[in-house]
């Protein structure tokens, strides 16, 4: 009789159990002797990822559209 209680939970635990979990975010490390400056704008939108340019520093990249603010 205690089982049929159980089914509906275990059913409903597994059943959201993927949608608990956050995607996972890349880690950029920046290359040596080159000191972290922490960003000080908000994202310009979802995807970007704070990270290391050559020529201009620190800024947001984004896989697909590239740097934010045309840095080629």
């Amino acid at each position: 009789m205690r089982v049929l209680y159980l089914v509906p939970v275990v059913a409903l635990i597994t059943s959201f159990a993927g949608c608990i979990v956050a995607p996972a975010r890349p880690i950029f490390a920046a290359p040596a002797g080159v000191i972290y400056v922490a960003p000080t704008y908000v994202s310009p939108s979802q995807g970007y990822v704070w990270g290391y340019h050559a020529s201009y520093g620190w800024g947001w990249r984004h896989p697909q559209y590239g740097w934010h603010r045309g840095w080629q």
